[in-house]
């Protein structure tokens, strides 16, 4: 079997999850930023759980929720499936939940970093809370931006766990990349091993080594 095929399918998660987390992730970054609710760290709580949980908790729970018995069934059988556990979209589901905290964390971070002073001055020159936000907070906030794209799908990229668990080993529909190096293991195909784990560790260090080349540029660039 194609080595490719499990590359694609990861890359093809990997971007859906940061676009949809970047898509959800800023607006719940921006409310933990600037919210005076009480309970607001409560629900930063259960966002970051998954830095502490370990992956088979996080997996098992997802499992049943997206296993037939539970709410993922129900969904699943709008379009006459019977479940979205080992399913392209229960992965989907997984790895935005269990990626959420790596790009949540860093755009709360940069939001709060900018303090009240930008704001307060764009309120005075009769700027709409969303023109605030999106000429004034957004672009202040890109590093976190940046940093919290990055993460996220380089995290997703690396899954094992989770997606181990919710969504098995299929070919061409759940096997991503870390599933087939362990596949490749166990059959004893090393040659096919060594492309991915030595593919996997020179993405991972390209990762790193760019965005800590684009943080420091964007620093200096930084008004």
């Amino acid at each position: 079997m194609s080595i490719w095929q499990p590359i694609l399918l990861t890359l093809k998660l990997a971007s859906l999850t940061t676009v949809i987390l970047l898509l959800i992730g800023t607006p719940l970054a921006w409310w933990l930023a600037r919210s005076k609710a009480w309970w607001k760290e409560a629900v930063a709580t259960v966002v970051a759980l998954p830095l502490v949980l370990p992956p088979t908790v996080l997996g098992f729970y997802l499992l049943m929720l997206l296993g037939p018995n539970g709410p993922g069934g129900w969904l699943a059988s709008l379009w006459g499936g019977r479940s979205l556990a080992f399913s392209f979209e229960g992965l989907l589901i997984g790895s935005i939940l269990y990626s959420m905290p790596f790009v949540v964390q860093p755009i709360r971070n940069a939001f709060e970093a900018i303090g009240d002073r930008p704001l307060e001055a764009a309120a005075t020159l009769r700027a709409s809370p969303l023109d605030t936000f999106f000429t004034v907070a957004v672009p202040l906030a890109r590093r976190g931006f940046l940093t919290g794209a990055v993460l996220g799908f380089a995290h997703t990229m690396g899954e094992f766990g989770v997606v181990l668990m919710i969504g098995g080993n299929i070919p061409g529909k759940t096997r991503v990349l870390s599933v087939a190096i362990l596949d490749y293991v166990e059959t004893l195909q090393w040659t096919e091993a060594h492309l991915l784990a030595g593919g996997m560790l020179v993405f991972s260090f390209a990762v790193i080594l760019t965005m800590m080349t684009l943080e420091k540029r964007i620093g200096r660039a930084k008004p």
